[in-house]
């Protein structure tokens, strides 16, 4: 046998060695994955799965920080006339609206909100129009409202309504989908704020959205937020507060 024959052979070996080695590897990591997908996601076609995935969060709601049954009794107590079924739809329907309003690029079609939240709309179709872009919200559905957060602060009182929501996006420039898919479900939770404030027009053209709450007549600091009267001149304080309960803020969570 030539000196290259044995050449060749060694090489030869080297390389059904090399091969089967990769193939023995090949195989544990297949057996490895496929395991994997049948434990996580059910099946054993890693691919399948993760479409099965796909599929299961595009119908799935965002579940919602329930604490309505904790904080709507401290609520009432405060507030003895709020009504919350009707703040419950009046959040529902600023969120709607507010992403309609997006989708449109048309401000008018906010049902309600302080200068804050229609300044924050503003914007943000501004910069849609001015990068030529256009955010698509079509076919909305509500899942569920809850009371995320109540919180008090220097006369400021503040609602967290959390909503379960889904709806057709996509971000578009250009005639190009650049996010989302026209044709998919996307699934996603909002926050919309809303705050209980004394005077509405002076309100509206400060940065904080709160007032110290002080008897008009006697200057006393009232007692609680939702006071009907100062209890220490007796003096009546609706009478000279216009009071109002409205929306600051729709913000999406992650």
């Amino acid at each position: 046998m030539t000196p290259g024959m044995i050449g060749a052979i060694v090489i030869l070996v080297l390389t059904l060695t090399v091969m089967g080695t990769g193939y023995y590897a090949y195989r544990r990591i297949k057996k490895k994955i496929t395991q994997f997908s049948l434990e996580a996601l059910g099946t054993s076609n890693l691919l399948k799965g993760l479409q099965n995935v796909e599929k299961e969060n595009e119908i799935t709601p965002k579940s919602v920080a329930a604490a309505t049954s904790l904080y709507l009794p401290n609520i009432m107590r405060d507030f003895p006339d709020f009504h919350y079924d009707e703040m419950k739809r009046r959040a529902e329907n600023v969120l709607i609206s507010f992403l309609r309003s997006v989708d449109e690029k048309d401000e008018s079609r906010l049902t309600e909100g302080t200068s804050e939240l229609k300044s924050k709309l503003k914007l943000r179709i501004d910069m849609l129009r001015d990068a030529g872009r256009t955010e698509h919200f079509l076919n909305i559905r509500i899942h569920r409202t809850e009371i995320s957060a109540y919180r008090k602060a220097k006369g400021r009182c503040s609602i967290i309504f959390q909503t379960s929501v889904q709806y057709n996006y996509w971000l578009e420039e250009n005639g190009q989908v650049k996010d989302g898919a026209r044709d998919k479900l996307h699934q996603s939770r909002y926050d919309v704020e809303l705050i209980y404030i004394q005077d509405r027009d002076v309100v509206e053209n400060v940065a904080d959205s709160g007032l110290a709450m002080n008897c008009p007549n006697c200057g006393a600091p009232l007692p609680k937020l939702g006071a009907k009267k100062c209890a220490y001149c007796d003096s009546p304080v609706m009478e000279f507060n216009i009071r109002t309960w409205n929306f600051s803020d729709v913000q999406e969570k992650a």
